[in-house]
């Protein structure tokens, strides 16, 4: 149960940027999967935009309208004090995502979002991580596909291995999908904060424990034809390999001495270059703001793929354990990645914090970590799927 009784707030869970397009799309899921006797309310800058999407989601849903702006600290304030979970899709986090963070640590509310910003998270365990401790607020990132299907994959596999022992886990990612204009704008803002990223980075070094007696690793992998999975193996530059990192620092069940690398799964060497090149030329075309603001403009803030684009979509992540004398291959896998299922995941999580009996943490911390085996057996049931291929 959240660490407030259902009595000390008006509202189980907040849902603000609930008129994004990841927004509206997790409203829909909570519309029509909520409990009976959910409390929850949608949450935005916008009363106008706010009032349309209740008026689209199904008949008799009950969600409450609130107003707010990241740029009102008040309003924010205003806000968290009504909800026991927040759950926010508004980025870019790093440049409109402190408020609210800061605000949920200092009333003890639960915080969840889809950042995938290094910098971001960086900076919120330095600047809120202890004043959440001292509230008891749960302050969860990357809750969407950053990085539930490779924190909480990592998670499962660990569990198909001996205990006590040195373990070593490679993710391998495949995916047909699209993006929004959100998620877009996002990715440039932090191609083109390359140095403030590191330096986010060392401070948090400075400030964050250091393991005792255990090792937890997520070095970055070289490119290489990877036969576990028939695949070339890219290392993928994204935040999943530092949260699963925290992950394994945190829980004693990852054992003495554990190790994560995480890759892009491509079967052709021609494909597998062209993303190389394309990805590098995307990093570079970001340090120039005139560059950087023509890209913007292709993809709006808001713009999102058709429904029909969605239903085509997939993800897979594939896992290869070791340890103890024994390897096993495990899979997560689902629908269309960056919206569906993240909506999927994003709402189950701010349930999950809701209403579940959870291990007692507080601070930044991880969906393995605050939610573990409870969110995979919600996320099981809603679809995604946790499977162990193979084993020997």
């Amino acid at each position: 149960m959240s660490s407030h009784s259902r009595t000390d707030r008006p509202y189980d869970i907040v849902l603000f940027g609930a008129t994004s397009f990841a927004g509206a799309l997790t409203a829909e899921y909570l519309a029509a999967r909520a409990p009976e006797g959910l409390r929850w309310a949608i949450a935005g800058r916008s009363a106008e935009k706010l009032e349309r999407l209740r008026r689209r989601l199904p008949d008799g849903t009950e969600a409450g309208v609130l107003r707010a702006d990241m740029s009102d600290p008040s309003s924010l304030r205003d806000l968290v004090e009504r909800a026991r979970v927040v759950a926010t899709t508004v980025g870019p986090y790093v440049a409109y995502g402190e408020e609210l963070v800061a605000a949920c640590a200092d009333t003890g509310t639960d915080y969840l979002d889809l950042c995938g910003e290094p910098e971001f998270v960086d900076l919120m365990y330095v600047r809120h991580d202890a004043r959440a401790r001292e509230t008891g607020a749960r302050l969860v990132h990357a809750a969407g596909f950053d990085s539930i299907p490779h924190d909480l994959g990592v998670y499962f596999t660990v569990q198909q291995l001996p205990e006590g022992v040195p373990l070593s886990v490679e993710g391998f990612v495949t995916a047909e999908g699209a993006f929004s204009g959100g998620t877009f704008a996002s990715a440039l803002n932090q191609f083109a904060r390359q140095r403030e990223m590191a330096a986010a980075a060392r401070d948090r070094r400075r400030h964050e424990p250091r393991l005792v007696g255990r090792r937890a690793a997520a070095p970055a992998g070289a490119p290489r034809f990877a036969k576990e999975v028939g695949a070339w193996a890219l290392p993928l530059p994204t935040i999943d390999p530092q949260i699963v990192r925290r992950s394994a620092a945190a829980l004693d069940r990852y054992g003495p001495d554990f190790r994560y690398r995480h890759y892009a799964a491509v079967r052709h060497l021609p494909v597998a270059v062209g993303g190389v090149v394309a990805l590098g030329a995307l990093v570079a075309a970001a340090q120039l703001a005139p560059a950087r603001r023509w890209l913007s403009d292709r993809v709006k803030p808001g713009d999102g793929p058709s429904p029909q684009k969605r239903a085509k979509s997939w993800f897979s992540v594939r896992f290869v354990g070791e340890g103890g004398g024994r390897r096993v291959y495990t899979e997560v896998s689902g629908g269309d990645p960056g919206y569906g299922e993240t909506a999927k995941m994003l709402a189950e999580s701010a349930l999950c914090l809701a209403f579940d009996d959870l291990p007692k943490t507080a601070g930044q911390v991880t969906t393995a970590v605050a939610m573990g085996e409870t969110l995979i057996d919600r996320l099981r049931a809603a679809g995604i799927r946790f499977r162990v291929a193979a084993a020997r």
